[in-house]
C-alpha cells in the first residue's frame, strides 16, 4: 500500500494566462482535481509544498487525500508541468479516484542483486536498465510505491521479462494484461572492446618508404658519399696530394 500523502486546495474562479501568472507569484500553484463522476475544479495548492512533494519519488505513486473546503477527496498525481529552466511548478492535474473502480499508474522499478550476478560478478558483464518504470493496472488500495527486479540470477547475455517481475497481490501489468509483448526490462551483457589498428603509424611508414633520400644521403644498402661500403678499404681522395710528395710550383707569367 503507498503512502498518503494530505494535500491542501483552495477553489479558484479567475482563468488564463495572467490569472494564473499572479497565482504563482502569490506561492501558489494553478491545479486541476477531476474524475470519480464529479464536475472538473479549479483549484490552488501551495507552490512550496508541492515542490517538496514532487521530489519524493513516493508521493507520485502514492493516494493523496485533497481536502477542499469541507470535502475530502481521494486522489492520485496524474501530471505536472515545470516551468522549462526555472524551478517552478506551472500546473498540477489531480485525478479523483474511487475505492471500488481500478487504476493504471506507471510506477518506478527498483533493481537489485545486480552487482551479485554470476554474469556480472564471474564473467565480468555490465548491467543494463532498459526501462526505469512500467504501466500497472490495480485497485487503489493494492497501488505498490515500486516494483522490485531481481537480477541476482542472471548469467552473461540473459535478461529478465516483463513476467519475472514479482507483483504483489491485486496487480498487473497493463500490457501484459492486453496480449502485449513479454519485453526485457534489464539484461547482462558483454563488454565489447574494440581494437583499433595503428594507422598513424603505418601511415608513417609509407611516408617515409615513399619520400625520395635527400640528397648526399645514402640510400638503404648504401654509403654515403666519402665512406667506404661495408668490408671495403677507404678510397683516396683524387684532389688531395699523396704524402711526401708537394705539388710542382706553378709558373708564373711573364
Amino acid at each position: 500500500m503507498s503512502t498518503k500523502f494530505e494535500l491542501t486546495a483552495e477553489p479558484r474562479a479567475a482563468k488564463g494566462t495572467g490569472a494564473s501568472r499572479r497565482l504563482r507569484h502569490s506561492g501558489k500553484v494553478p491545479a486541476i482535481i477531476y474524475g470519480a463522476g464529479k464536475q472538473p475544479m479549479m483549484v490552488a495548492l501551495d507552490h512550496n509544498l508541492m515542490t517538496r512533494h514532487l521530489a519524493n519519488e513516493k508521493f507520485h505513486t502514492s493516494i493523496l487525500t485533497v481536502t477542499i473546503g469541507g470535502d475530502t477527496d481521494q486522489a492520485i498525481l496524474r501530471d505536472f508541468h515545470m516551468h522549462p529552466y526555472k524551478p517552478v511548478v506551472m500546473h498540477v492535474d489531480l485525478q479523483r479516484i474511487s475505492a471500488t473502480e481500478k487504476i493504471h499508474m506507471e510506477v518506478p522499478l527498483h533493481f537489485v542483486g545486480g552487482d551479485v550476478a554470476p554474469g556480472v560478478k564471474v564473467d565480468g558483464g555490465v548491467v543494463t536498465h532498459l526501462m526505469n518504470e512500467i504501466d500497472i493496472t490495480c485497485l487503489p488500495k493494492d497501488l505498490p510505491e515500486f516494483l522490485t527486479v531481481d537480477m541476482s540470477a542472471l548469467q552473461i547475455n540473459e535478461s529478465v521479462h516483463l513476467s519475472n517481475i514479482n507483483l504483489p497481490e491485486g496487480v498487473n501489468i497493463t500490457s501484459l494484461a492486453h496480449g502485449g509483448d513479454d519485453l526485457a526490462v534489464a539484461a547482462i551483457s558483454t563488454i565489447k572492446v574494440v581494437e583499433e589498428a595503428p594507422v598513424v603509424a603505418a601511415v608513417a611508414v609509407g611516408e617515409a618508404a615513399a619520400a625520395p633520400a635527400a640528397e648526399g644521403e645514402a640510400k638503404p644498402g648504401e654509403a654515403k658519399a666519402g665512406e667506404a661500403k661495408k668490408g671495403e678499404a677507404p678510397k683516396a681522395d683524387a684532389k688531395k696530394p699523396e704524402a711526401g710528395k708537394k705539388e710542382a710550383p706553378k709558373k708564373e707569367g711573364k
